[in-house]
């Protein structure tokens, strides 16, 4: 189990849960059989929904299994009343009306949503099934039905001596990585209110996802090749050879049928960290500029490239009522940084950089494809690598959220299926900041990865000690050798 600052993150492969007797909840036969008839709906996917739905019909029909869940678990005190827990998972399902659909390919491979017209015929009825062995729980979450059927979700409990595990498990169609605490919210305060006697309590109005993916379609339908946004996407592409980025290191035959693996490691304790923050600002940059400068110097020792291509996730979510609501609302910011001659500079242009293209997330990158079909989304060996930034470490309320989270143990999981590129997500908490990579389960790539992850501490650790300024002497493009001033003899890279 990987510690990610108060959230323990692992893949099912390796969950062993305390024994206990177990509670599944599944559809009623009414319920399968009303998804069945759902009418065909107008309303189209979100580009990132369509993305999800092909790579999973693409890599099923070469016999290979995605990765494709979101998983986790939370400790509730106490014995579960299965009464009052089958309400609040009901009410949760009936509340976000991405839940009512589902997708199926015309035989012109064109994406049809069916949506239930009724979220009242949703019911979900709890099934003891007593103690499972390890093999069996990690069989059950992994057989999550798939994105091409109306019931990918599923919902359990486990009962101990002294509290309770919930457990979720949903395909990534419905949800993103915000779900993971807003779903726990969501049924917990439900739950403590029926228990305290309240009777269910009004939750925050929550949005609708449908509405979202009109919003999208309706938006990114207006674009052409002359539309800003479109010109300036184009200009990413082509400044990287008419492709997104590429991981700088060989990942291994990424076409072979390999699990995904995750390694995490501490960047920098809370020291370092509050120090290499204060660089950060004092370069007129944020904690997230320095990141991606990090990331821009590590690829120039790896590899000599003067230029760092990235394509950053973020959230899309735009009003109040969206961060209430269940979906995957996330786009790609693209943008290029240039190795400066310090880490001031660096990072300056990297804040400036990823500031220039938030506002690209709007346009996911495969309508740039549509208009542009002369660019290629896939560069040579595998998906565009993806590094993200979390700041969990703003007082007081991530003092709060830790503190409680830590209490409940929150516990995320991957399913550790196959994994074609590498994704990153650098965490900074109050006592520290972490990165933790998932990658394709090969030696080549293993190594690959591990070597990534060394040169971006190595930097990280110069930057808050105040080793790479006054300057960092940059080197012509192409050649490989690096001398930070104050560091000792250049580092001579292979």
């Amino acid at each position: 189990m990987v510690a990610l600052g108060f959230v323990g993150l692992d893949t099912v492969g390796n969950w062993v849960p305390a024994a206990g007797s177990v509670w599944l909840w599944h559809p009623s036969p009414a319920t399968l059989d009303t998804a069945r008839q759902a009418p065909t709906s107008a309303v189209p996917p979100s580009y990132i929904q369509a993305r999800h739905l092909r790579g999973y019909r693409d890599q099923a029909a070469r016999g290979i299994e995605m990765s494709r869940l979101v998983v986790a678990a939370l400790d509730i005190r106490g014995q579960c009343d299965i009464r009052a827990m089958t309400y609040v998972i009901n009410a949760h399902l009936r509340r976000h009306d991405t839940y009512r659909s589902w997708f199926e390919f015309t035989d012109d491979a064109h994406i049809v949503r069916h949506t239930i017209t009724n979220p009242a015929d949703i019911e979900l009825i709890p099934v003891k099934h007593g103690q499972m062995t390890a093999n069996e729980w990690q069989d059950h979450i992994l057989a999550t039905p798939n994105p091409l059927q109306w019931d990918c979700f599923r919902f359990a409990v486990i009962q101990h001596d002294d509290h309770f595990t919930v457990c979720i498990s949903v395909d990534h169609l419905h949800v993103d990585a915000m779900f993971i605490s807003a779903v726990f919210w969501e049924i917990e305060s439900m739950y403590d209110a029926l228990m305290d006697g309240a009777g269910p309590i009004p939750l925050p109005a929550a949005g609708s996802y449908d509405d979202y993916c009109r919003r999208e379609r309706a938006y990114t339908s207006a674009l052409t090749l002359e539309s800003p946004e479109i010109r300036r996407w184009l200009a990413f592409f082509e400044s990287n050879g008419g492709t997104l980025p590429s991981f700088p290191l060989p990942l291994g035959d990424t076409s072979l049928a390999a699990a995904g693996d995750l390694l995490s490691l501490q960047l920098m304790d809370a020291c370092q960290t509050d120090r290499f923050e204060a660089a950060c600002i004092s370069a007129g940059a944020r904690f997230s500029g320095g990141v991606f400068a990090c990331a821009a110097l590590a690829e120039f020792e790896l590899t000599g490239s003067t230029t760092y291509h990235a394509v950053t996730p973020t959230s899309t979510r735009s009003t109040p009522a969206e961060f209430m609501t269940t979906g995957w609302f996330v786009g790609h910011i693209p943008f290029a940084v240039e190795v400066g001659a310090s880490f001031t500079e660096t990072a300056r242009a990297a804040q400036q950089a990823f500031d220039d293209g938030a506002p690209l997330a709007r346009v996911p990158f495969e309508r740039v494809l549509e208009l542009a079909s002369w660019l290629r989304e896939t560069p040579p060996g595998g998906g565009f690598p993806m590094l993200s930034f979390l700041d969990a470490g703003v007082p007081p309320l991530s003092a709060v959220i830790a503190m409680h989270l830590e209490r409940k143990n929150l516990q995320a999981f991957s399913d550790g299926r196959i994994a074609a590129r590498v994704c990153m997500w650098v965490n900074k908490f109050q006592n520290e900041t972490t990165v933790t990579a998932s990658f394709p389960n090969n030696p080549i790539a293993h190594e690959s990865v591990t070597r990534y992850l060394q040169v971006m501490k190595s930097v990280y650790a110069r930057v808050a000690e105040g080793r790479f300024d006054p300057e960092l002497i940059a080197v012509p493009r192409g050649q490989t050798q690096l001398q930070a001033h104050g560091s000792g003899a250049p580092i001579h890279l292979p």
